[in-house]
């Protein structure tokens, strides 16, 4: 279930303004509609107390007979009219109180034209359709008669209240009036109305969202871009308040950022720097003990600190070196590497492509891909080299023939001074230090390194690459 629910703040958000828009636009209907029809049942009852006025007015002076020929001229098959010994509405029991209560306001506003007794009742909608069945689609009728043509069928076909009034001498006076037709809140219409203003809230929305995130997503492309690149250019303090306050402090800790880094970065290197001193004196009088046994352990030994005082200045210098990105051809790099290594071979090498062109630092490229050669050759005795390009990724994939590495220690081994070879010996066991700056300098071209075992034996060194533009 939780798969299917919004995982971002942004679409959350419209979604509880469109929720909020329907849920509010389901209401005003609902409102509205529960007022038209109660609108709709006091004008009912008021065209029935007025029309009961006038024909109890027209009739009130006339005798029995007389007032059946009035009745049988004023009929019609939408307003029933008739004159009667018995009422039409037989029970002297109103449906409910609105009815009782039109009941007595009719006998005491025509009890001065001899009206002595009044009753109404609700009558349901009949299913016939009168004599505009037809009438209403044709052409040759314009669209004012139409309108008038189909309000008469929808009249003829609504509930009815019927009203049966007493004359003092006894006679009834019975007819019938058609409620008021209650139309569609929602029509043909009105609908492409309603979907155009919903259409432009969720815009008008949408725009608001993305100008309210704007200073989010700013700062989580900054940060990841401060993650891969610490020397990354500063954002652009542009836009609104906000934007501008939150583009300055990430400017500021960026800032920091570099400058703690640094600091600790000429720290590690003046000290290993400082420590060639003392090794050149101790190296010079390791020379005055030619006849001493242990000059040659001696000797090992200050061999192991002064190549742990140079890898600890390349690495502590690395970010601390000015150098420009450039236009690079991978392939010639790679090549260039290759080269070097007896050990190292090309694995379809008719598949090579030409144009694998990256945008990185070159000695720091070069060195990267150096370090992943050597840990490769050094580690599993000889290193296959592939070259694969898909979309705008380039990749580098390093084969070795050694034991690879167990999978929980795969992330291990980027951490600065992890050694899986727990010999002392530096020749075969290194610093710790070459996969932690390979993959730095991978970072920071935009790319990534990635290790795996390699099903048929060994470990597997993936160097993916964003190709330039």
């Amino acid at each position: 279930m939780r798969r299917f629910l919004p995982q971002t703040l942004p679409v959350w958000v419209l979604l509880i303004v469109i929720a909020g828009l329907l849920i509010s636009q389901v209401a005003t209907l609902y409102i509205v509609s529960r007022d038209r029809v109660a609108a709709n049942d006091v004008v009912d009852l008021y065209r029935l107390n007025d029309r009961a006025f006038s024909l109890v007015q027209l009739m009130s002076g006339a005798t029995p007979e007389q007032r059946k020929v009035t009745a049988a001229g004023l009929f019609n098959s939408a307003y029933a009219l008739t004159v009667s010994d018995t009422p039409a509405v037989t029970s002297s029991i109103a449906g409910d109180d609105e009815l009782a209560e039109l009941e007595d306001i009719m006998v005491s506003r025509l009890s001065k034209f001899g009206i002595t007794d009044a009753r109404v009742r609700r009558d349901p909608a009949t299913t016939e359709t009168g004599d505009t069945d037809g009438v209403v689609d044709r052409a040759d009728i314009g669209q004012v008669e139409r309108d008038l043509l189909a309000l008469s069928a929808n009249f003829a076909q609504s509930d009815k209240l019927t009203a049966s009034l007493r004359f003092d001498d006894g006679q009834w006076l019975n007819f019938t009036e058609p409620n008021t037709p209650v139309g569609p809140i929602l029509s043909l219409d009105s609908l492409p109305l309603y979907s155009l203003i919903a259409g432009l809230v969720v815009i008008m929305s949408i725009w608001s969202l993305r100008r309210l995130t704007a200073p989010y997503r700013m700062m989580e492309t900054a940060v990841n871009r401060i993650g891969k690149d610490l020397k990354s250019p500063p954002i652009s303090e542009a836009g609104s308040r906000e934007v501008r306050a939150a583009a300055k402090a990430i400017n500021a800790m960026q800032a920091r950022l570099r400058e703690y880094v640094e600091d600790r970065e000429h720290l590690a290197a003046a000290l290993a720097h400082d420590l060639r001193t003392p090794l050149t004196r101790m190296r010079l009088r390791l020379e005055l003990l030619r006849k001493s046994p242990a000059r040659a352990a001696l000797a090992h030994d200050l061999a192991d600190i002064e190549g742990i005082a140079s890898s600890v200045i390349d690495f502590a210098t690395f970010e601390v070196t000015e150098e420009k990105n450039e236009r690079i051809d991978f392939l010639s790099l790679v090549e260039a590497v290759a080269d070097g290594f007896e050990a190292v071979s090309f694995e379809d090498d008719e598949a090579h492509s030409r144009g694998l062109i990256c945008v990185a630092r070159p000695v720091a490229l070069r060195r990267c891909v150096t370090n992943l050669v050597q840990n490769a050759v050094t580690y599993g005795k000889r290193a296959h080299l592939t070259l694969q390009r898909s979309e705008n990724t380039v990749t580098l994939a390093i084969r070795d023939e050694g034991p690879g590495i167990p999978q929980a220690q795969l992330d291990t081994v980027f951490s600065s001074f992890v050694r899986l070879e727990q010999s002392r010996n530096r020749q075969t066991g290194g610093l710790g230090l070459g996969l932690t700056i390979a993959r730095n300098i991978a970072r920071g071209a935009g790319g990534e390194i990635r290790l795996s075992n390699y099903p048929g034996g060994g470990l597997l060194t993936e160097l993916r690459l964003p190709l330039a533009a």
